[in-house]
């Protein structure tokens, strides 16, 4: 793996002055967590907390940045993966932000297609 920088982790022995393996350890998650997609972040997120058990929700949350809740949808997802969802997607469809035309449909009709395009201010 490259040694690009990553987000530093938050956890208490990572805080610390002292080198410690942990801290090597932490550094090569981050390194690992960073290349992976939203789903398997959340998920692999989910792994290492239960592989580690109690607080460990709350230290990968401090390790990845992630919020508890998010490695807990990530838990609820280990033990039953979204049937709705295909592999290759992270999110269910119809999620983020509405196109204008959908939000306000009289955009398009007043300003029609040529709105989208910029044009150099008339004088």
């Amino acid at each position: 793996m490259s040694d690009a920088p990553v987000a530093a982790c938050e956890c208490p022995s990572c805080l610390a002055p002292d080198d410690s393996p942990t801290k090597a350890l932490h550094r090569q998650m981050l390194r690992f967590f960073h290349a992976l997609g939203e789903r398997q972040r959340r998920l692999y997120a989910a792994l290492e907390a239960r592989r580690i058990g109690r607080g460990g929700q709350r230290l990968l949350s401090l390790i990845t940045g992630l919020h508890v809740q998010t490695i807990r949808r990530g838990l609820r997802e280990l033990d039953d993966p979204p049937a709705d969802l295909p592999p290759q997607r992270s999110r269910r469809p119809g999620g983020g932000r509405s196109p204008v035309e959908k939000k306000m449909p009289a955009c398009s009709t007043t300003y029609g297609p040529c709105s989208r395009r910029r044009r150099p201010a008339t004088p």
